[in-house]
């Protein structure tokens, strides 16, 4: 007798979500199952919004942002009402095992699941970075090279008008969105909550640049650590006139088509859950280490460390290493800035 493994979408969206949408459904039907498909995540899941998904429903959406399952909040979910109108849902329809995407709240959620008896997958989608048990999460690389994008862009108007831009980024608390984009970019000063920052040390480090000639300030904050009216705010405080313009590039970073990376990562985790879940077991979420899939239990992933501190704190020391206007070793003024 063929099984259905039924998948949803939960929480934030993220680049990559339909391709591991696709994986799924395609492995599984390969194996000679039943795919279903439910709409508006566990809201959707308590109101029994599912159905069969056929193989041609899920062509060429690989490279569509978004999720065409469709996301929604739904906070009763917390409670064992909400949970049990899940399982119930989930019995009425013959559903065998449940894949879920997305991020910490949808971990807790697929965790529960778990602990009532029913085979439930986690698929790391969120754009943060913030998932343990995988190097990197679905969406991460995409908002990256978005927020990438834009501070190319606004380096140009900082350089032409002289000024010092401060620019959050998304990333909940984490730092690895600002991180990354930021030493792309080549930030002369990253902040992310997983570092300590001084706003003294912020705006000496920005008088330097300017002792050494330098013009132009491109500071990246990650929103965990503060918001941009707030560090702009701070900055204002000070004496001397640092030209602030304050940028929060806000949700555009969840948009758009996947990159290469995202839609490889997404499919070979996605089928690496269908895999799993057809096997009538669960209670794990999938992720990626030294580019091989591998799983870890649930509830062990929520209690880790979301974030690589150590190899953050690195990568923070290195820019600002590598930030050199800041530093003795400036060049001179007509120098080109970089």
């Amino acid at each position: 007798m063929s099984k259905r493994i039924a998948i949803l979408t939960s929480g934030g969206d993220a680049p990559g979500m339909n391709a591991a949408i696709r994986a799924v459904v395609r492995k599984v039907i390969h194996d000679g199952n039943e795919a279903w498909g439910v709409w508006y995540g566990f809201r959707g899941l308590a109101h029994g919004n599912m159905r069969p998904l056929k193989a041609s429903e899920v062509s060429n959406i690989s490279s569509r942002g978004g999720t065409m399952l469709y996301t929604a909040r739904y906070p009763e979910f917390a409670e064992a009402e909400g949970q049990q109108k899940a399982i119930e849902q989930l019995k009425k329809n013959k559903i065998d095992g449940l894949v879920v995407i997305g991020g910490d709240g949808s971990y807790h959620g697929a965790l529960a699941l778990t602990k009532l008896g029913f085979p439930t997958v986690g698929l790391p989608g969120t754009i943060d970075n913030d998932i343990a048990g995988t190097d990197y999460t679905i969406g991460f690389d995409t908002a990256c090279n978005t927020a990438l994008e834009s501070l190319d862009k606004l380096r140009d108007t900082a350089r032409s008008h002289a000024r010092t831009f401060v620019v959050e980024v998304m990333g909940r608390n984490a730092g690895d969105i600002a991180l990354w984009s930021g030493i792309g970019i080549g930030a002369d000063q990253i902040i992310v909550p997983e570092s300590n920052f001084d706003m003294d040390e912020v705006t000496s480090l920005i008088d330097q640049g300017y002792a050494n000639g330098k013009k132009h300030h491109m500071i990246v904050l990650a929103e965990g650590a503060m918001s941009a009216a707030e560090f702009e705010e701070k900055m204002n405080a000070y004496p001397r006139n640092y030209h602030v313009r304050t940028v929060v590039l806000g949700h555009v970073q969840r948009g758009g088509a996947p990159s290469a990376k995202d839609r490889v990562l997404a499919s070979v985790l996605g089928y690496s859950a269908a895999e799993y879940v057809q096997s009538g077991k669960g209670g794990v979420c999938f992720g990626i280490r030294n580019n091989q899939p591998t799983y870890t239990p649930i509830e062990e992933a929520l209690n880790e460390s979301s974030t690589d501190k150590e190899a953050n704190a690195w990568l923070d020391r290195m820019n600002n290493e590598i930030s050199f206007w800041a530093g003795s070793g400036a060049e001179e003024e007509n120098s080109v800035e970089e």
